[in-house]
């Protein structure tokens, strides 16, 4: 099964061309510098960029074609952002308990206690947001995206803007969420490929050329390319 993508969209400065699929299991890294389209692709896939002409398909359903568009909210996508963009009026249990409440208790395949343990994040949980170190916020932020139970689980580059030290913290987490069984599926995004938890490959042989951007003044320039564990 896998995650089909044919996606164009133009922007003024730069043109996105997508044609590629992934596997649906395990945790698939999307590496490319700055600039080349990674977030924009990211955006596409979880129906952020209605304007794309795109055909996107999870397994066998179809999330855009030009005749079908599922919205965001029911494409069960979890999305890990630059930023952790956690609610500064609750504290960490109350940060993962906002995603937990959105899944029915039939349909949750992560207990709360396995996400704490997974994320180790139990000395945390009375902690509020401003009270947390950069690489604790993104470990909150992976924790509340996986209660919400995805399908697919996007990390829009969740080390880049965190300094050494908590980059140091948080990556032996990303490592072990790469063989965590409650992740299904996942896409992470970097322009390094060293800060990666997983397996990548450049897009810089016409084997691995399925997925490009191009930037003006860049013409023809191979981007962003995507490689599974």
């Amino acid at each position: 099964m896998t995650l089909a993508l044919r996606v164009a969209l133009a922007r003024p400065q730069f043109s996105l061309a997508v044609d590629c699929e992934v596997p649906t299991r395990g945790i698939t890294g999307l590496f490319g510098p700055s600039g080349s389209g990674k977030t924009t692709l990211l955006r596409c896939i979880a129906g952020l960029e209605r304007r794309a002409q795109a055909r996107i398909a999870f397994d066998d359903e179809i999330w855009q074609d030009a005749d079908h568009f599922v919205p965001a909210h029911r494409r069960r996508i979890g999305y890990v952002f630059q930023e952790s963009s956690l609610f500064a009026h609750l504290d960490v249990r109350g940060n993962l308990e906002f995603g937990l409440r959105r899944v029915p208790p039939a349909e949750r395949h992560l207990r709360f206690d396995e996400a704490v343990t997974l994320l180790d994040l139990e000395t945390l949980l009375p902690r509020r947001a401003p009270q947390l170190s950069g690489g604790e916020r993104q470990r909150v932020a992976i924790g509340r995206a996986l209660l919400t139970n995805p399908r697919l689980l996007l990390m829009d580059e969740p080390v880049s803007s965190l300094d050494q030290r908590s980059k140091a913290d948080i990556l032996p987490h990303l490592e072990r969420l790469r063989d965590a069984s409650a992740i299904r599926s996942s896409m992470s995004v970097t322009h390094l490929a060293r800060s990666c938890a997983w397996p990548i490959i450049c897009c810089c042989s016409k084997q691995a050329a399925s997925v490009r951007g191009t930037s003006a003044g860049n013409a023809g320039a191979q981007r962003p390319a995507a490689a599974s564990r």
